[in-house]
């Protein structure tokens, strides 16, 4: 595929990037491409574990050079979301340091006493005691957000269970549906369209999952590529009613 006009790019990680703690073939070149040409670009995650410097060590480490300041977690847009909604407020948190990282630099205070949100994000080890204090607390009155819907994660061993399925089990429990603030949710789209400084008429979104990266993008308004070297394979396209504008291998196949 050659993209022809000068676009934006806004880029999902897993699956796209890298999978697991391995380079998908190409992407290295892609982002060097991007860079040579002075490209806008994002690297767009649902993943709210690790902050920006995090992530940008850990793509550094297996041969992908992006700065912190070209990645947007959906802890990032969880936090403006909590700021624009109740500024200062006070949140009971689960997740990593991604999260609460991101929650403190929006003003908030973190707590189980009284909070006016409990956020639920990707950790590496759910606690049953922490998720029996969410339950109750969103069972009190307290407003249930979680990061994103994804209910399982790539790894290179295979999936895991993510913020998508913990998040059933509070539901469940208390009978309080979360808010997500990750993709396929549009406010996380136009955070970060306003953090890159784009309009979604020349941006593109690149990303492995119909049911998020996908569906975001054309709920947006951009140009949309599925690339099929994450979850998605190429029969289960055509299951969804709404389609990408192009299906490629891999990131390998965009051309300038």
């Amino acid at each position: 595929m050659k993209i022809v006009e000068p676009k934006n790019f806004l880029i999902d990680m897993d699956g796209v990037l890298i999978r697991g703690q391995y380079l998908i073939p190409g992407a290295d070149q892609f982002i060097e491409t991007l860079k040579s040409r002075g490209t806008q670009f994002l690297v767009l995650t649902n993943n709210s574990m690790y902050t920006p410097g995090d992530l940008a060590h850990r793509l550094q480490i297996i041969g992908l050079p992006i700065a912190a300041d070209c990645i947007f977690t959906s802890a990032m847009a969880t936090a403006r979301f909590l700021q624009s909604q109740h500024p200062n407020g006070k949140a009971f948190v689960i997740g990593e340091s991604g999260l609460t990282e991101a929650i403190h630099n929006a003003g908030y205070v973190i707590t189980d006493v009284n909070p006016d949100y409990v956020v639920l994000g990707e950790t590496f080890a759910y606690n049953l005691d922490y998720i029996t204090r969410a339950i109750r607390l969103v069972a009190a009155g307290a407003h249930f957000i979680a990061t994103n819907p994804d209910p399982t994660g790539p790894t290179e061993s295979g999936i895991v269970p993510a913020c998508g399925a913990m998040a059933a089990l509070i539901e469940k429990a208390c009978g309080r549906s979360p808010f997500f603030v990750g993709k396929p949710n549009p406010f996380m789209m136009r955070a970060a369209l306003n953090y890159l400084g784009v309009h979604s008429e020349h941006t593109v979104m690149i990303g492995d999952r119909m049911d998020t990266d996908i569906v975001a993008g054309i709920e947006s308004g951009m140009e949309t590529i599925l690339v099929l070297s994450g979850v998605t394979a190429r029969e289960q396209i055509s299951h969804y009613p709404f389609q990408p504008h192009h299906v490629l291998a891999s990131v390998a196949q965009i051309e300038f």
